[in-house]
């Protein structure tokens, strides 16, 4: 390998982590706005939450899953609403594939109305066969309680340093991925890589699925990378997209009187990746 050609792939990769930069950070400050407002407006619908709660995962970025864990802790929404949210939110996947204007962009579409449809199935199928625990009516109260007091500094940090932090964050994970994906591309041969994909085709939704258990953005950027640059099938990114949670999935893990309904809730979002995942790929092909 060239250091021409190490240069070509930092430059490259420098190029799309910019643009998807400059859109999580202007995404993140409009998100800002309206986050308290969606969050009441989830908790006062109770008879419908879970349809709400899968529109609310479509928002992409990954509060909205963190959001939802920290709601579901509080018993402020039910089992059914917090899958319905996980399954439908794709943490910083959307805005990946949008920051990508190719032939694969369109698919945008089909990806976020499979996830808010089997988000709202499978939260209501789970609702239905686990009992709801009873659901906290005083989120309002509540939340006005716990504001900070210093609502000048609270609304800087809000509005603009925690947007710039995360875009950053975002930023550097796009980065990294691009560069190593392209160096090991580059390495081995876009055709010894894709041969290697090819063979085991029939096992990338698991894969796809495995990878998305990573509570982390930097696995929903991978699975978003792999699937533009043809590495992966529409139906592996619908797998590995379901089961990722990002940060939201941690909170839950974190919080040692949730850990029996954690593991449930990531058994469920698994087994329902895999499954949408092989479904979609024994339709649309692998």
């Amino acid at each position: 390998m060239t250091w021409e050609v190490v240069g070509d792939v930092l430059l490259d990769a420098l190029k799309d982590s910019a643009l998807v930069f400059a859109f999580v950070f202007l995404v993140h400050i409009l998100l800002a706005f309206f986050e308290e407002k969606l969050a009441d407006f989830l908790v006062h619908r109770k008879k419908t939450s879970t349809l709400f709660g899968s529109l609310f995962g479509l928002i992409p970025q990954c509060g909205t899953s963190v959001l939802g864990a920290d709601l579901y802790i509080k018993k402020y929404i039910t089992i059914g609403t917090l899958v319905a949210i996980f399954l439908s939110c794709s943490d910083e996947a959307l805005i990946v594939l949008l920051t990508h204007w190719n032939e694969k962009t369109i698919m945008v579409l089909p990806l976020i109305a499979s996830k808010f449809v089997i988000g709202f199935v499978i939260g209501v199928l789970v609702d239905f066969i686990f009992r709801k625990r009873e659901i906290n009516e005083d989120y309002h109260e509540d939340h006005k309680c716990h504001q900070h007091h210093d609502e000048e500094n609270t609304n800087l940090h809000k509005f603009l340093i925690h947007p710039l932090i995360h875009s950053l964050e975002i930023f550097l994970y796009v980065f990294m991925i691009n560069v190593v994906l392209g160096l090991i591309i580059a390495a081995v041969g876009e055709d010894n890589f894709s041969a290697f994909l090819v063979s085991n085709r029939y096992l990338t939704p698991l894969f796809s699925s495995i990878i998305g258990l990573i509570p982390n953005c930097a696995s929903s950027i991978l699975i978003s990378e792999l699937y533009i640059s043809n590495s992966l099938s529409f139906g592996s990114l619908l797998a590995g997209l379901l089961v990722n949670s990002g940060l939201g999935m941690m909170i839950l893990l974190k919080n040692k009187n949730t850990i029996k309904d954690t593991l449930l809730i990531l058994g469920i979002c698994f087994v329902t990746a895999v499954f949408s995942g092989y479904i979609c790929c024994l339709i649309f092909g692998f």
